[in-house]
């Protein structure tokens, strides 16, 4: 007998979808459609049918009390995933057995009927997950404490606010007895402290050994809150694995980019950020991440990055440095690295190619796009420069351990709390 809370083999799911349609008619051209749809039975005298797969082939297993992330650019094909889990929805294909109980909190609005009130909308959430009067009786004040909607418990939900019914939503999903509970990036939707709020309460479902499948977009919050994870793209599962392997793949996926691209490797000798004053002495530019492996594009908040300068010294000398410098989407310094700030450096005459790195333990910078500038001084003056040599992508993690991302600011620093 299987223990798994969740077995999914080969699900899959296809829709049919109409191409070849007009997007943006004019009063003309749906005139003109309406007459041609008089001269064809099934109104389809333009476009046609095609067949889009949204899930193809997904299987994976989640036991008992693991909380999964689910990862996945927009289109993945991960909520049309959370949708057949939580029976909204069948699958073309496959199957998909759930073991327990589902709590889900999708879109706004599905689980409630607009028509009735909070209060009406607890009782039957309950219902439909085959609690008894007598439970929901106890957890409702908690339900409505949580949901911050006590003035409005009575009132219809569709006089509520998008963020009074995500609150409301996320409140039954969570503290109702449910053993499998589903989220989706709906909690974008709320504001810090309802997104800080979900995120405590999940931690507590998760401890209660109750099993959490978590879609977000926060890496963050995916990081810190679950323990594995798999990662859609175009209807099909590419990973699954530990958290950390799976976010560490997808983020290197964003890129486009695949193992063995060389794109990591930029040739200084000919770019357009080079001032017209300058000989192209530097000839290369090479950028690593933790054990050498080949940065494409993106890095998490704090991790290491290792930067190889090719260049070429025509004549000896033992008076060069090497400048990085590092600056945000409007050009502000943010950091500067530089061979003059290395104690003990050997002094020694150099000629002919050369190749200097420098090592960042930890690359401390708040998400965003930053550009790296590029400079060799030769006896104090600069013999070479590039502006704009290298774009990396600082991305959303986990840095304190605690599912929070820090945006405030320029860098992040590792500090602590504590009281006397």
């Amino acid at each position: 007998m299987s223990t798994s809370a969740i077995q999914v083999a080969n699900l899959s799911k296809k829709y049919e979808i109409m191409v070849g349609r007009h997007r943006h008619d004019t009063l003309r051209d749906q005139i003109s459609d309406a007459i041609k749809s008089m001269f064809h039975s099934n109104g389809e005298s333009h476009g046609q049918r095609e067949s889009f797969w949204a899930l193809k082939d997904v299987s994976f297993e989640v036991k008992p009390g693991e909380v999964i992330g689910v990862i996945g650019r927009n289109g993945a094909g991960k909520s049309t995933l959370l949708k057949i889990l939580s029976r909204i929805t069948v699958p073309t294909a496959g199957f998909a057995e759930i073991r327990g109980r589902v709590g889900s909190l999708l879109e706004v609005g599905t689980g409630f009927h607009p028509e009735l009130t909070g209060r009406e909308n607890i009782y039957l959430n309950g219902a439909i997950l085959g609690m008894k009067k007598a439970e929901m009786e106890q957890k409702f004040d908690e339900i409505v404490a949580f949901a911050e909607v006590e003035k409005f418990i009575d009132t219809p939900v569709k006089r509520y606010s998008s963020g009074m019914y995500v609150r409301l939503a996320f409140a039954v999903a969570a503290h109702l007895e449910s053993e499998i509970l589903i989220v989706d990036e709906v909690l974008a939707v709320g504001d810090a402290a309802f997104q800080k709020k979900c995120l405590g309460k999940m931690e507590d479902v998760a401890r209660q050994g109750r099993t959490v499948l978590f879609v977000s977009h926060n890496m963050a919050a995916v990081e810190n809150l679950c323990n594995k994870a798999i990662i859609l793209h175009n209807g099909k599962l590419t990973f699954s694995g530990t958290v950390k392997d799976a976010i560490d793949y997808y983020l290197r996926s964003l890129s486009n980019q695949d193992p063995t691209s060389t794109s990591h490797i930029l040739d200084l000798s000919d770019v357009a950020g080079r001032p017209a004053k300058y000989h192209p002495t530097l000839k290369r530019l090479e950028l690593f991440t933790d054990e050498r492996t080949p940065l494409n594009g993106c890095l998490k908040i704090g991790a290491s990055l290792k930067v190889c300068v090719s260049f070429r010294l025509e004549k000896p000398t033992a008076n060069f440095d090497i400048l990085l410098g590092f600056n945000n989407h409007l050009g502000q310094r943010i950091f500067t690295a530089s061979s003059t700030f290395q104690p003990n450096r050997p002094i020694e005459d150099r000629v002919g190619d050369q190749k200097v790195v420098c090592e960042i333990p930890s690359l401390a910078l708040v998400p965003g796009e930053y550009s790296i500038k590029v400079l060799l001084d030769i006896a104090g003056l600069a013999a070479d420069c590039v502006w704009d040599a290298a774009r990396i992508t600082v991305v959303e993690s986990d840095y304190y351990g605690t599912g929070k991302i820090p945006s405030d600011g320029l860098i992040v620093l590792n500090h602590h709390w504590h009281f006397n």
